[in-house]
């Protein structure tokens, strides 16, 4: 199983550093591409992608979540940081496991 990331140029060659392939996306159009051609390779098992990044397709990816269980589809912040409307790591796990860590 691999992993495949989607986001700006800083993320693509931080992830590449650990051996993780990915695709640069500035716009729409080139991350609806990145995101169809890494659904292509049936050998990946995660998706990575920036928040913003898939803030620029979400409808795409809201579908893809809502119909496709695999691969799995992991939206992370990029290197600006978190989106003020998006919760953190921290508050996600508290919601999850319903536990205030």
């Amino acid at each position: 199983m691999k992993y495949a990331i989607i986001g700006d140029e800083d993320a693509i060659v931080g992830f590449g550093i650990l051996g993780v392939s990915g695709k640069v996306a500035t716009n729409a159009q080139e991350a609806q591409k990145a995101f169809a051609a890494i659904l292509e390779d049936k050998d990946t098992g995660i998706i990575i992608i920036t928040e913003r990044i898939a803030d620029m397709i979400r409808p795409i990816i809201n579908k893809y979540l809502l119909t496709s269980t695999f691969p799995l589809v992991i939206e992370i912040p990029d290197r600006n940081g978190a989106k003020e409307d998006r919760p953190s790591i921290k508050e996600m796990v508290n919601t999850a496991i319903g536990i205030k860590l």
